[in-house]
């Protein structure tokens, strides 16, 4: 199903925040992503954060980040890292494996506006949970269902598709679904 033009309500955004969830939110974020998001939750890889859209004090969205894919070709040649290079600092970068904007009336903007002050906080947020900054966002589209525009307006750069493969453990299986790989630079 592709993005569907719907009413969409103006809205003030300037209250529009973007928190990580609080230790006693985990249950609740983790159940409307399990009951919303079209992929519903796995385990999200390596180090994470979950984060709570809210406005007006109401939740309208949730977030989730986790270790970047260790591989991905198109990123890789966009960055122009060596492998070895590569290896070394694959943990600078973070995937949004989740963002969902929680059933209610659409808001005009409001994606675009979440994704912009998620990023603006997320290098500071990993830097002070994980120990180390994040210079590059990542994301994967599944054109098939979503055209990627709130990414894109937020100035999400698409770097290409992927090969239609899915990694466990070692192995790499064929799947066939491409997605579009969008990233953000978050420093130079």
């Amino acid at each position: 199903m592709k993005d569907v033009p719907s009413q969409s309500a103006a809205m003030d955004l300037s209250a529009v925040r973007v928190r990580l969830i609080e230790p006693g939110e985990r249950a609740r974020w983790e159940a409307l992503m399990r009951a919303h998001h079209y992929l519903g939750l796995s385990a999200m890889v390596g180090r994470s954060l979950r984060y709570v859209g809210e406005l007006d004090g109401q939740w309208v969205a949730l977030l989730g980040w986790a270790s970047a894919a260790l591989k991905c070709a198109p990123r890789d040649g966009w960055i122009g890292w060596s492998p070895a290079l590569q290896w070394q600092r694959i943990g600078l970068l973070a995937n949004n494996t989740r963002f969902l904007l929680l059933p209610g009336p659409r808001v005009a903007n409001l994606a675009s506006k979440l994704l912009g002050a998620n990023v603006a906080r997320l290098s500071a947020d990993w830097q002070a949970i994980h120990g180390q900054p994040v210079l590059l966002a990542e994301t994967f589209v599944d054109p098939s269902r979503f055209a990627g525009t709130c990414y894109r307006a937020a100035n999400w750069i698409d770097v290409g598709a992927t090969g239609g493969f899915a990694k466990s453990n070692t192995t790499y299986t064929e799947h066939g679904q491409r997605k579009r790989i969008l990233v953000y630079p978050l420093h130079r």
